[in-house]
Order: C-alpha cells, then structure tokens, then sequence
C-alpha cells in the first residue's frame, strides 16, 4: 500500500438497517480509490453484516456498553489502533463518544457532521443540509466526499449490495431443517418480518401479517417468520393465526443465519426494520410496511420494492409509541393493499 493510499477507520452505526445502509458508503469509496483499505469500528454482532460486504477489510470489535461513556475501554482501543496507519476516520454516528477513539488513536483526519460539541474531536467537520440530503444514505456517503461534492449524490448512490456464500447458506437450510424443496418439488418462500426492533409504531398489525401469510399458504408457498428473539412471542402468534403452517425461526436464528435464509426468499414483507434492509439488500422482491416513519429517509435501497404507506396527516411522527393511541396509520393499511403491490413485483 502506497503513502498516497488512504487508510479508512469507519465509526459504523449500532443498528442494523443503519449498518446496511453504510455500505453504499464502502462501496463508494471503493469505487473512487479503489485501493483504499476500509475497517469498521462497530459492535460484534455487526460481524453478521460486515463478513458480506467485501469491501471491508477487517471488523475492529467495540463491545461499549450501549449508552455509556465507558471512557477506560475506548481510550485502550484507540491506542491500540495508534499503529494500524489510519489516514482517515468517518464517524458515522453524531455523539460525542463515538469520536474518542479515532482523536485518541491520532487518526490525522477525521471526518463527521457537527453534533454534540464535537468541534475539539473532528478536524473536517461537515454542516448538515438536511434538506439536500435527506436521506440517511445520503448523509453517510457525503462523508466520504470532499466538502462540497454532495451535490452529486441525488443520482448516484450505490446501492449496498449484501454477497452471500451459497454454501454457507445451504448450511443454514440444513442446521434449521429447512428446505426450498417438497417432495421433490421447488416451493416460493415468504418470508415475513413482523417485529420492529423501534418500538410498536413501527409494527404493522399481526392479523394483517396473518392474512397475507394465509393467501401465500393458499397457493402452496412456504411461510418463513423472521426476527430477534423479542419478536417470538409476534411469531408464534402469527402462526397461530395461520394454522401453525409456517416456521417460526425468530429466535432461534442469529442475525448472520437469517440474512443467509432470506436469501432464499421468493418475497419478503417487512416492517420498516434491519431485515427489511437485508432483504433490499439481498436484492429480493420486498415489500416495505412503513407507519411511523418516512420512506423518503430511509428507504430500501433496491430496484425491486414497494411501499406500504398511508401517509395519514399524523405521520410520520416518528415515535415509538403512537402519540394519539389509535396507529391509523397501520391499522388501516389494509392487508389487500400489500398484496396488491406484492403481485405487482
């Protein structure tokens, strides 16, 4: 690696559609210096995303415990990273604490928008024009242009792009006992997210889930249900209300196996959530239920989706909870609706 190459330590994100989002960012800079190293500060369990974004070269572990300073553990992490050579940090978060570690380590560049009194930490500091870049992907490739050069973004965002290993997922089949298969016949899989890691304003209603699942179910199509071990309860409620005619693998899943299983998915209907952006990512026919949320911040980021909205005069409101006590804005989003632009992928 030449002086001129540049050196990347990317402060990454602690969720997960976030994290996916990031990638168009690597693949940006990839794009534009094809010989740059890139290596991701995140939290481990981001190892799931990062072993299938192959513009990263390593994943620098930071197990900080979520919402804490932890001041000793970042301050010993960043002199460790004094002789890795980094020429640039992009400090994708806005808090004060996610730029310790890149002044500590003496990265010479360092690079975010202004949040959190952070003008002694970061030495190429961006203001954020929220209305040119909207977008949370926007935002996150800005950093990696010059000051300036976000104007280009409208139409050339790069879409992340999640590699799976054919093998390794097939493993996944077979450890679940799973298969495309039946009686020697190839079955579609749908494959549904119905938890929302945000909170319930995010969650469209699991009897409309379950109607979607039955009318999949009705034309012999398989039915997968996806999420983290807080949406088990949602799942197995789901698969009631379908006859208990799906597989319930929230839960019993690691991140790293559920992006393997949707990559078998013929068609995933999500809430805005990190699966949704797995499935865009995955590049597979997706539809995306939004409520309290916007489309227009953090879309899917793919050619192949639609979007589930009723764009109420109450949303987005982007709270967790719905601050009016009725979730209009999913309840009445009727079942026919995603069917209809799921038929239309």
């Amino acid at each position: 690696m030449s002086a001129l190459t540049k050196k990347y330590l990317i402060i990454g994100p602690s969720w997960v559609g976030d994290m996916v989002m990031a990638q168009s960012l690597f693949i940006d800079l990839k794009q534009r210096q094809p010989e740059c190293q890139i290596d991701v500060l995140a939290p481990a369990w981001t190892a799931a995303l990062m072993d299938r974004m192959p513009e990263v070269t390593e994943l620098i572990a930071g197990n900080f415990n979520h919402g804490k300073l932890s001041l000793g553990e970042r301050i010993k992490l960043a002199k460790s990273l004094r002789s890795k050579g980094y020429s640039n940090a992009i400090l994708l978060p806005n808090s004060l604490k996610s730029a310790l570690v890149p002044v500590v380590a003496k990265i010479p560049t360092r690079t975010g928008y202004i949040g959190e009194q952070r003008w002694g930490f970061l030495n190429d500091i961006r203001r954020l024009d929220k209305q040119a870049l909207p977008m949370t992907v926007q935002r996150f490739v800005a950093l990696g242009l010059e000051k300036g050069a976000a104007v280009r973004l409208v139409d050339s965002i790069p879409a992340p792009q999640l590699v799976v290993d054919p093998s390794s997922a097939q493993a996944v089949l077979d450890h679940n006992q799973l298969s495309i298969e039946k009686t020697g016949v190839v079955k579609k899989v749908l494959v549904l997210c119905p938890g929302a890691e945000f909170g319930p304003s995010k969650q469209w209603p699991v009897t409309h889930y379950a109607e979607v699942g039955n009318h999949y179910l009705s034309k012999g199509w398989q039915v997968w249900l996806l999420g983290s071990d807080k949406d088990r309860l949602v799942c197995q409620e789901l698969d009631a209300l379908c006859g208990h005619n799906t597989e319930v693998l929230a839960g019993k899943t690691s991140l790293s196996e559920a992006v393997d299983l949707i990559s078998f998915a013929s068609l995933v209907v999500a809430n805005d959530s990190g699966l949704m952006h797995i499935a865009a990512a995955l590049q597979k026919p997706l539809v995306a239920v939004y409520g309290s949320t916007d489309p227009g911040h953090t879309p899917p980021l793919s050619d192949n989706h639609a979007i589930a909205r009723l764009a109420l005069d109450c949303s987005p409101c982007f709270k967790r909870e719905c601050p009016l006590q009725h979730l209009d804005c999913l309840r009445q989003l009727k079942p026919i609706n995603v069917l209809t632009l799921a038929e239309g992928l």
